[in-house]
């Protein structure tokens, strides 16, 4: 009793000094995350000739927001890019967390007759693929979905096999057959079951892949360059890949025409960064709302001991 004791006495003692060092490296880790995109908030604040003389701080040189102006020269597109994409990802979201929720349930499912022929089917998707070529034809002469807002939704992110299949593993080792039985003892119908019993005990996963789908619509600009003309209809990250082209076209040709003093007035390397924390944007909220409903999802279902 006494050596237990003694034991216990000693792990207690450790205990606190564990839980300090554990605070102590993830502070670091936290602060080394948070450091380079403190680097790029004071390079996109800082004056263009700084950043060529002095290089990249974490605090600016000179401080100047041309690169902003340079952006924002015409805010209209901007602002409205930003509600397009906002309303694709939301949408989108949305759409593939349901589509991906319907094709995963029922292959979980060790009842359902064509389980194995489906979840091959789904797995051969990962392997092959139709082409490039293949695939915009499908998507513009098919569907014609050229110029419309299911253009950056449907193609490429609508539905994943690799989380089709992360989501089928969960639902089979966490949702217990028992669970649906009584289900189905009671009354319930199979849609029923899949809207009150599963998805409710599956919001970890939920929140988990929908953060995966969000950054996916949030960051595409692919599809708007292959699908839309119309630029009402871009996407942020588009807009920002245009506007970066442009700039690097407009110090080409100063370069070309001799005009190297005009290269150093156009905000090259700050309007990169500028670019970065406006495409950050809206997308940094998403992480502490599925953070919120992942750890409520994983007291789902608990058990009072």
């Amino acid at each position: 009793m006494e050596t237990y004791a003694k034991k216990r006495g000693d792990i207690n003692a450790i205990g606190p000094s564990a839980d300090f060092a554990l605070h102590i490296v993830f502070i670091i880790l936290s602060l080394a995350c948070l450091f380079p995109v403190l680097v790029v908030l004071s390079v996109s604040l800082t004056d263009q000739d700084a950043v060529y003389r002095h290089g990249y701080s974490i605090i600016p040189q000179v401080f100047s927001t041309a690169a902003y102006s340079f952006l924002f020269r015409d805010a209209g597109p901007i602002v409205h890019a930003y509600g397009v994409s906002i309303f694709v990802t939301v949408a989108g979201t949305v759409a593939a967390l349901g589509m991906t929720a319907l094709v995963a349930y029922p292959l979980s499912r060790p009842d359902f007759r064509f389980r194995g022929f489906f979840s091959f089917f789904v797995f051969f998707t990962m392997i092959f693929g139709g082409g490039l070529v293949p695939w915009y034809l499908v998507y513009t002469y098919v569907f014609d979905l050229r110029d419309t807002l299911l253009a950056l939704i449907v193609p490429n992110h609508l539905l994943s096999a690799f989380y089709v299949i992360v989501m089928r593993t969960f639902f089979t080792t966490n949702i217990h057959p028992s669970i649906l039985e009584s289900a189905k003892i009671d009354g319930a119908g199979e849609l029923r079951i899949f809207a009150r019993i599963v998805l409710p005990l599956s919001l970890p996963v939920l929140s988990t892949i929908g953060l995966f789908y969000t950054l996916r619509y949030w960051n595409d600009w692919f599809n708007s360059l292959v699908f839309i003309n119309d630029e009402q209809l871009v996407s942020l990250q588009y807009l920002m890949y245009k506007a970066m082209k442009n700039l690097q076209f407009l110090n080409d040709l100063a370069a070309t025409a001799g005009m190297g003093d005009q290269i150093a007035k156009l905000p090259n390397e700050t309007a990169r960064m500028a670019m970065a924390i406006i495409g950050m944007g809206p997308i940094v909220l998403a992480y502490p709302f599925f953070q919120k409903y992942f750890v409520k999802g994983l007291t789902v279902g608990a058990v009072k001991g």
